[in-house]
């Protein structure tokens, strides 16, 4: 089954419900991540402090090599970019159970983000992520209980190589399938590898 992005209806911008990580340095204790891509690379802080379920669950499949050739299978120019669970040919690949949704945790869908990407079940996500490419707080931040609401789990931010995510964001792509905004070209995930625990 694919894994998509709901998008609700815009809401009013909600406050900050926390304070968001800033800056180019990592907090202590954060891993830290190179997604390789046909692109270039991007790295990545992965918040252990805020979102621990997701950063390892993301982490189990880092050390599995589970991301090694899967694509980014869905890009939408000014939302996001969303991959690691199909390969280049459209396969998807067999993940480990779904994962604890944790859209609670305070953190926001802003530029440069990585949540987890899940299908219409609150807790259906497994191995698929995605890069907000622009500021979604108002689409994707928890604002309810009922599943159009609870929102995505923010648990990651990109350090550096938020101009490889934009690169990705704008190529042409078609609908394959029953898969829209694919690609035409694979845009390859070549590995996901921890440089800093």
């Amino acid at each position: 089954m694919a894994l998509v992005l709901l998008v609700p209806l815009l809401f009013v911008l909600q406050a900050e419900k926390g304070v968001q990580p800033a800056g180019d340095t990592p907090a202590p204790g954060n891993p830290v991540v190179t997604i390789s891509t046909s692109h270039g690379d991007i790295t990545a802080e992965l918040f252990k402090d805020r979102a621990p379920v997701s950063v390892q669950n993301f982490l189990g499949y880092v050390a599995d090599g589970f991301y090694e050739g899967t694509i980014f299978h869905r890009v939408i120019p000014k939302f996001m970019i969303q991959g690691g669970g199909y390969t280049a040919d459209m396969v998807e690949k067999p993940t480990r159970p779904p994962i604890l949704n944790e859209a609670t945790n305070g953190l926001s869908n802003t530029r440069g983000t990585l949540a987890m990407a899940r299908t219409q079940a609150l807790r259906s996500a497994t191995a698929q992520f995605f890069i907000n490419v622009a500021d979604n707080r108002a689409e994707l931040d928890h604002r309810g209980y009922a599943p159009r609401d609870f929102g995505y789990a923010v648990f990651g931010r990109v350090l550096s190589g938020i101009e490889v995510c934009d690169a990705i964001a704008p190529v042409k792509r078609h609908q394959l399938g029953p898969h829209s905004d694919v690609p035409v070209e694979p845009v390859t995930i070549k590995f996901v590898r921890l440089i800093q625990e």
